[in-house]
């Protein structure tokens, strides 16, 4: 079992940049694919951001690429979500999520742990 916590979530202005953190414990940090996903009010749970077992690799939304950075720290078995340039839009409840066999996914049903979530508002 893989318990994921995440913290960080806020409200911001349209513009603004916040960082979300996402701490996993139960299962070695580096067997696990890390990506975040966020849902917003009556929407579907969407991909955001992923990366790999050792950090090398990241891969993103096409709405979020050169916005956002994905990161992790093996040491210390966190995943970040650095987000710059918010919209309003991208008003979310934000999701850490773990994969225990592999990498690159981008669907909800591909991994197997999630956390409780953390609001981000931002306004306009």
């Amino acid at each position: 079992q893989v318990l994921l916590v995440e913290s960080g979530g806020g409200l911001v202005q349209a513009g603004d940049s916040l960082r979300l953190s996402c701490a996993a414990s139960g299962r070695t940090f580096t067997t696990l694919g890390m990506a975040w996903f966020r849902q917003a009010p009556g929407k579907e749970r969407e991909f955001v951001a992923g990366i790999n077992w050792t950090g090398g690799t990241t891969y993103y939304a096409d709405s979020v690429k050169g916005r956002f950075t994905i990161s992790r720290d093996n040491a210390k078995a966190t995943v970040s979500l650095q987000m710059n340039s918010l919209k309003p839009e991208e008003t979310a409840v934000y999701y850490c999520a773990a994969d225990a066999t592999r990498w690159g996914m981008r669907t909800t049903s591909s991994y197997d742990y999630w956390g409780q979530g953390t609001q981000v508002t931002v306004s306009s």
